[in-house]
């Protein structure tokens, strides 16, 4: 396993690891900071970590040959790639022409959205959700909890080595999220049933009250998925039972849809398979009003839908985005919880 960064190693959470595995060089460098630093710079031919400066262009052409090494070299590497999510634009072209050739590994988008609120518009990204669903070759996720991350993150590994894997890109947020709801579920349903829904797309978060019909599904992706979950407790004091799901993954969702459709079509027959949201939502909750949720641009998932002909509300930045709390920032575009009660009872009218 070997990861790389342009000029983010730390701010993308990277520190650990350089403490442990060492940044690699050609030669032994010394280490003019010295080691009583919280990171520690040791660069030496055994590293693991590579440096590559100020250029994502640079971290993409990188994954490319790292990703190609079963084949140029006869050497399996594992590699990850950080970057800030918005700078994904700026090495699109090698990207595209990575996975275009083959090339398998982990790409991490990290920080993401308006999420990243004091940093500004310039550092908040919308539309990479788009990039990650529409290229070729390669699994999009975006989970909120840190065991949903990890069971992605192994089985996107596990796929790097495998004849008919793929790359995957995963969209983060260094947002603090209180990982209970997600740990009560893993004590209800058990682990194996859970990470099957997590590594499928998605997973039911939150149920409707007990013995009581859904009235309203609410899908929610990455970073916002508290907001969605607080809005669905206050619906419920109005009398209103929410199913919230959340899509930790709208690209093997929407894949398992259309690829269903497209065997169908192919083989002139019709089909009642939806792939994995069918398994999430039962005969009753198929057609009930969505309301989607997602810091990034608003059509994200707009389009589930469209799987059952359901009225859907979608909500998202589909602005630049500007300086503040990240209170501040959802507020402007719509994501507080309050905010997405109208959004809701909008669905529902």
């Amino acid at each position: 396993m070997v990861t790389m960064s342009p000029d983010v190693s730390v701010s993308t959470n990277l520190g650990g690891w350089i403490n442990k595995f060492g940044v690699f060089s050609a030669d032994e460098q010394p280490n003019y900071l010295g080691d009583d630093r919280l990171l520690r710079w040791n660069e030496g031919p055994q590293g693991r970590h590579v440096e590559l400066g100020l250029s994502e262009m640079n971290l993409f052409l990188a994954l490319h040959a790292f990703g190609l090494g079963h084949e140029l070299h006869g050497e399996h590497l594992l590699p990850i790639g950080t970057v800030y999510d918005p700078f994904v634009c700026r090495g699109l072209d090698a990207l595209i022409y990575a996975l275009y050739n083959g090339a398998k590994f982990i790409l991490v988008g990290t920080p993401s959205g308006v999420t990243l609120a004091p940093e500004g518009g310039a550092h908040q990204s919308t539309v990479t959700t788009s990039i990650g669903l529409e290229l070729p070759n390669m699994t999009y996720a975006e989970p909120c909890f840190a065991r949903a991350l990890d069971w992605l993150i192994c089985n996107g590994l596990d796929r790097l080595s495998q004849p008919d894997g793929d790359s995957m890109y995963l969209r983060l947020s260094t947002r603090p999220i209180d990982q209970t709801p997600f740990e009560d579920l893993m004590a209800a349903r058990g682990a194996d049933a859970l990470r099957a829904d997590v590594l499928a797309g998605g997973y039911r978060l939150r149920e409707p009250n007990a013995n009581q019909i859904a009235d309203l599904v609410i899908a929610a992706t990455g970073s916002v998925v508290p907001e969605a979950v607080a809005a669905a407790k206050l619906l419920e004091t109005e009398g209103i039972n929410a199913l919230v799901l959340d899509i930790c993954s709208p690209d093997r969702i929407y894949r398992g849809w259309r690829t269903a459709q497209q065997t169908a079509t192919r083989n002139g027959v019709t089909t009642r398979d939806v792939g994995h949201l069918g398994v999430l939502l039962s005969e009753a909750e198929r057609r009930l009003p969505i309301l989607t949720v997602q810091d990034s641009a608003s059509h994200s998932l707009a389009w589930l839908g469209s799987v059952y002909g359901a009225r859907t509300v979608p909500v998202g930045v589909d602005e630049f985005g500007q300086s503040g709390s990240i209170a501040e920032l959802y507020g402007t575009f719509d994501l507080l919880p309050e905010q997405l009660v109208n959004a809701a009872l909008l669905a529902l009218s």
